[in-house]
């Protein structure tokens, strides 16, 4: 998936969180009008606000303790976001330098900031992490260990409250939800050019929507549907008034959903998963903090091929098979933020935490 960046917002069935109230205020003619009606300074003050760049790293003291234990070498972060985990890694773990990955260029601006006091520790590569190998090929020498590598999942808060991103149902902007700004399919191409099927398919995988079928044949009957505003209130008219009254706001799966097709999130997740660990020196940690179910359970789907060694023989018996592991789970199943977290960080809410290290394999 923004490389999306920290804070995280939970790319899950309980949608977009905010401290703001989740409801939907009006027309994207009525923001509009809204907007133009404050005093010139007031738009200033939002826009500069806006390009500020906040973020509070999700379970960021579970991800120092993951990595405290490597030996000294390198940690990739494959979304580097903000560089709110490297900072804190490269603060309390002095063994450790980082190379870090985004293919967002607000993030790896942001990240730059953040990551200069670091001099030479610290290196920012612009990539979707699936090239994770290519990167660590082009960036670092060939006797360089990678001791670890992190995966923090989803779209970032910075690209949720940006409204000029396009993520947000809550922000009125044109339709875009693309991690990287110049790759060519966008939101406003899903929602005005894929088939009825198409939008259905999307929106049942990626969003676990009810309504998926309703609301693929209002978006479509909708055309052209410009802005998220718009997407919004079509979305909400095509769900059943008694559903919109529960769960929080009606478009968040349909969001969800295109946001995570625009940007391949889940296609390209197995593959720099395989990839990260087969970059992994011996004892090196894996950490993945994800935040909706379809990416947990790949996680969990290559977490346990990597630590079983694809083994096919029965369950409870010796392997005859000469699988060899690679990966050792260091907890079975995954760890979730704290209660005091999830209050001071509602986008916290529904992450899962899954670490393992690199095993000794023989030949």
């Amino acid at each position: 998936m923004e490389g999306p960046y920290s804070a995280r917002f939970p790319s899950s069935p309980a949608g977009e969180k905010s401290r703001r109230a989740p409801v939907f205020r009006g027309t994207a003619e009525e923001r509009t009008r809204s907007r133009s009606a404050r005093p010139a300074k007031a738009r200033t003050m939002d826009r500069t606000t806006d390009h500020e760049f906040h973020h509070r790293p999700v379970m960021a003291q579970q991800i120092v303790e993951a990595f405290a234990p490597v030996p000294a070498g390198w940690i990739i972060d494959a979304t580097l976001g903000g560089a709110g985990h490297s900072t804190l890694l490269l603060e309390q773990l002095p063994q450790i330098s980082v190379l870090g990955i985004d293919q967002d260029p607000d993030a790896r601006g942001a990240a730059a900031a953040r990551l200069a006091p670091f001099g030479d520790r610290a290196r920012i590569a612009a990539a979707r992490f699936d090239a994770i190998a290519e990167v660590v090929a082009a960036n670092l020498p060939a006797e360089a260990r990678v001791v670890g590598v992190l995966f923090d999942l989803g779209v970032s808060s910075p690209q949720l409250d940006r409204a000029e991103r396009g993520f947000s149902y809550r922000l009125d902007a044109p339709l875009d939800m693309r991690m990287d700004p110049s790759q060519s399919l966008s939101a406003a191409i899903v929602a005005n050019e894929y088939e009825e099927r198409q939008l259905t398919r999307i929106l049942r995988a990626y969003g676990d929507e009810r309504y998926a079928g309703r609301i693929a044949r209002a978006m479509i009957a909708a055309r052209p549907i410009t802005s998220t505003a718009r997407l919004a209130e079509v979305v909400r008219d095509a769900i059943p008034a008694p559903a919109r009254r529960q769960g929080g706001h009606p478009a968040k799966r349909t969001f969800q959903a295109i946001r995570i097709e625009v940007n391949a999130e889940l296609e390209v997740l197995p593959v720099a998963l395989r990839a990260a660990i087969a970059l992994l020196a011996a004892d090196g940690r894996l950490a993945v903090l994800s935040y909706h179910s379809g990416e947990d359970r790949i996680v969990k789907q290559v977490l346990r091929e990597a630590s079983t060694g694809g083994c096919t023989c029965p369950a409870g018996l010796p392997c005859g098979c000469g699988a060899i592991p690679t990966l050792e789970l260091l907890r079975r199943g995954g760890l979730t933020p704290s209660d005091e977290e999830r209050l001071a960080n509602p986008r916290s809410e529904s992450a899962r935490l899954r670490i393992a290290r690199r095993a000794e394999t023989t030949p």
